[in-house]
């Protein structure tokens, strides 16, 4: 009991830093500082670039040199120090580079918490499917929490929502050095350079059927980027029309419903997991993201407000029946020496690459769309509807599960 309470604090601090900025960042950057959007597109797309690199490298220092609870907590130490830097900063050069360093120290630490995880329940004989979703389930209700702090104490065009996620990022920073030793894998074998380096997680590139899912774990987390960077973009252009609405004047609430979601379909994970194995849950998620956009696109807050409150709720499937669900399948996959990298590279695919390639692709999406600053919001979610569509009737044939006794 102890010990799932540990992993449980561990999951709700790891999204309550997060959530603490993510969405209301950009709010502040171009109402208070008066940044363009060029310039915070570019803070933003920092996690991209570090998720590229620093989950995989991170991954191999645990693997192979030092405790991961311990890489876990250097890293949000380091981390909240940077986020109460940049909430003195009101340059958008000395904003980009502050946050590309954070980016650097925090990305890592998702994968880095889910290998903790994993390898506390697996030394206390808990069955990751079955445990692992009700901890992670708190990582969620930390997110929405900080968001709503946020939100209620009306810090989301104030710098002070920097210094809640610094304080509670080297507050979480210090917690991981209690947490159980999650020691690196010591082995007398020769081993060769790459080994010895951590790069033989990129093995599961050989295989045809890791290569194909780590593949689509890339063009799926460009899905989550678009969903990230035009939500709320999306809410605030009706601010003509429906400028009285509970979503015009709340859009960081409505959005937080998809968050609320996640808390539900994690608790199903175990189920779908057991039932229809990795293929059928991914296959959900494909589909779920093709509702996610096209209910977006028929929506509206106004007559058309359930179609938004459906796309929040689909969100949560969309969401959790990849990431969470793709993080648990990577663990099963990889071997034990390889664990931590192998959820570094699982991070840099999804929210490296796919975010990278995601943010370039929708913004040119959307740029399209755009008639004398008016973008066509149907037309911009159908299109993205589309590509995942695409890939949901692709996915099927593609994959072939393992077979196993």
């Amino acid at each position: 009991m102890k010990i799932k309470f540990q992993l449980t604090t561990l999951s709700f601090l790891q999204f309550f830093v997060w959530g603490s900025w993510l969405v209301s960042l950009g709010g502040y950057l171009i109402v208070k500082l008066h940044f363009s959007g060029v310039q915070v597109g570019a803070i933003y797309g920092t996690m991209g670039i570090a998720s590229l690199f620093m989950p995989a490298l991170l991954g191999i220092v645990a693997d192979r040199w030092m405790n991961a609870e311990r890489v876990l907590g250097l890293c949000h130490i380091i981390g909240g120090g940077l986020l109460y830097v940049a909430s003195l900063t009101t340059d958008p050069h000395q904003m980009f580079w502050i946050m590309l360093l954070n980016s650097m120290a925090y990305m890592p630490t998702i994968a880095l918490s889910y290998s903790v995880s994993y390898s506390v329940l697996e030394k206390n004989r808990l069955d990751i499917t079955t445990a692992f979703p009700p901890i992670r389930v708190w990582g969620t209700i930390g997110f929405i929490l900080a968001m709503w702090w946020v939100d209620l104490m009306h810090w989301s065009l104030d710098p002070l929502q920097l210094q809640l996620a610094a304080v509670s990022g080297i507050f979480l920073g210090v917690y991981s050095f209690t947490l159980p030793q999650c020691k690196p894998s010591h082995s007398r074998e020769n081993k060769s350079w790459v080994s010895a380096l951590g790069l033989d997680a990129f093995v599961l590139f050989r295989e045809r059927r890791m290569a194909i899912f780590l593949v689509f774990a890339l063009f799926l987390g460009a899905a989550l980027q678009i969903t990230n960077t035009f939500g709320e973009s999306f809410i605030h252009d009706f601010s003509g029309q429906y400028a009285d609405s509970f979503a015009v004047l709340h859009p960081g609430l409505l959005m937080s419903l998809s968050q609320a979601s996640e808390t539900l379909f994690i608790l199903t994970i175990p189920f779908f997991m057991k039932k229809y194995k990795i293929k059928g849950v991914i296959l959900m998620s494909i589909f779920a993201w093709v509702l996610r956009f096209a209910f977006f696109a028929i929506g509206n807050p106004g007559g058309g407000i359930i179609w938004l409150i459906l796309s929040m709720i689909v969100y949560g499937m969309a969401f959790d029946f990849f990431n969470v669900s793709g993080s648990m399948f990577m663990r099963s996959e990889a071997r034990p020496e390889i664990s931590a990298s192998a959820q570094g590279v699982f991070m840099m695919m999804t929210n490296g690459m796919g975010a990278f390639l995601g943010g370039l692709f929708s913004g040119h999406v959307v740029d399209y769309f755009t008639h004398e600053g008016i973008r066509q919001w149907p037309q911009i979610w159908f299109t993205f509807a589309a590509y995942v569509l695409v890939l949901g009737l692709i996915f099927p044939f593609a994959f072939r599960e393992r077979k196993r006794a």
